[in-house]
């Protein structure tokens, strides 16, 4: 039987999305010629050889609604004329191109909700541009009866707005040998995007009052910003941005930090009910962590304490507890036992059964 061909879109360069390079590696480990397309930008580094095939599109615009628009053309003409069994998109910002192909070439489907697109900061802010996603979504997602997304809550926000019942496949780390050794400095490390709604408008003027530095490894739509803040309160010294980091150089970081930074303002219900990909990072790692009271995390968190959760995101609330976890040595300890249960259960070795299921469900395997 001929090998069943997938084919996933995103709209970043490829060489810094861990979610993806796992997700696609499984797939491929499972039996499927897969192929990850994103977009070349014009600073972007060669690609890594992978188990599963990479393209990148070049297009002339680097961001905003011209980008968009001249990436979901170029994707879609690409799509239309590729060999696959199945179009996976991530993302509400690829979906319009996997629907039309799709559809088109009289192939199967599958959506990868990884965010509530319509519902995060930068989009629910804007009163036109959030009109414009959530028409796409209305139109879209029910198009997509099949797909997965990486919360439960997420999942009863899909079924309760569009009726489709998606899996729940969590973006937990790969479990891997670990042994915690005592950390050789104390640093506090915020991964991942450096995004609106991220909380740094907060957390940037509290490192006034931490005597430790920050670690930033990341960029996104508010690193410029993130980088005149820290200018503007003199942080320079104490708070350093990195960029993105390989994942493999990101490693050190995560595994040698003190304190580990997951929080999001409560704008937009993508951010309350999210599952942040650097949560499970920091578990993995032994990293207790400042984190959102939210949803998911407040579920987890019942189960293994390995974070200090926080009612909201102001200032004094991000010092007092950052102080916590630097002063109080006992606790750390405690959630750093807790972290090596915690990461037995939430590992991506389990995750990607459910996902291999929706694949060979989706394909009558």
């Amino acid at each position: 039987m001929a090998v069943k061909k997938i084919v996933c879109t995103v709209t970043n360069d490829l060489n810094f999305d861990q979610r993806m390079m796992r997700i696609c590696n499984s797939l491929s480990v499972a039996g499927y010629e897969v192929l990850l397309v994103g977009r070349k930008r014009n600073k972007s580094l060669p690609l890594r050889e992978k188990s599963f095939r990479q393209k990148r599109l070049f297009c002339l615009f680097e961001k905003g609604k011209p980008f968009y628009i001249e990436y979901n053309i170029r994707l879609f003409f690409y799509l239309l004329f590729i060999q696959t069994d199945v179009y996976c998109a991530i993302d509400l910002d690829t979906i319009l191109p996997n629907l039309f192909a799709s559809k088109i070439r009289n192939k199967k489907r599958v959506y990868d909700a990884h965010e509530l697109f319509c519902e995060m900061e930068e989009i629910v802010s804007r009163p036109m541009i959030f009109k414009i996603w959530s028409w796409i979504e209305k139109y879209a997602v029910p198009q997509f009866p099949i797909g997965y997304t990486i919360g439960d809550f997420y999942a009863k926000e899909f079924y309760t707005k569009y009726g489709v019942q998606y899996e729940v496949v969590r973006n937990a780390t790969i479990l891997e040998k670990l042994t915690i050794e005592p950390s050789k400095e104390k640093y506090i490390l915020y991964q991942g995007a450096v995004n609106e709604g991220r909380s740094f408008e907060t957390l940037i003027p509290a490192m006034h009052h931490i005597d430790c530095k920050l670690i930033i490894c990341g960029e996104g739509n508010f690193f410029e910003q993130a980088k005149a803040l820290i200018i503007q309160h003199q942080l320079q010294d104490k708070i350093i941005c990195k960029g993105y980091i390989e994942p493999n150089a990101l490693k050190a970081f995560t595994r040698n930090a003190y304190i580990g930074i997951t929080l999001f303002t409560n704008q937009g219900k993508s951010n309350y009910l999210s599952m942040a990909n650097r949560f499970f990072d920091y578990m993995h790692f032994c990293v207790p962590q400042i984190c959102v009271a939210y949803p998911e995390y407040v579920q987890v968190n019942k189960q293994f304490q390995i974070a200090t959760l926080v009612e909201d995101v102001h200032e004094s609330t991000l010092v007092n507890a950052i102080h916590t976890l630097l002063q109080n040595k006992s606790l750390h300890d405690t959630m750093r036992q807790n972290c090596l249960a915690a990461r037995e259960v939430y590992c991506w070795q389990e995750e990607e059964k459910k996902l291999i299921h929706v694949y060979r469900k989706l394909l009558g395997e």
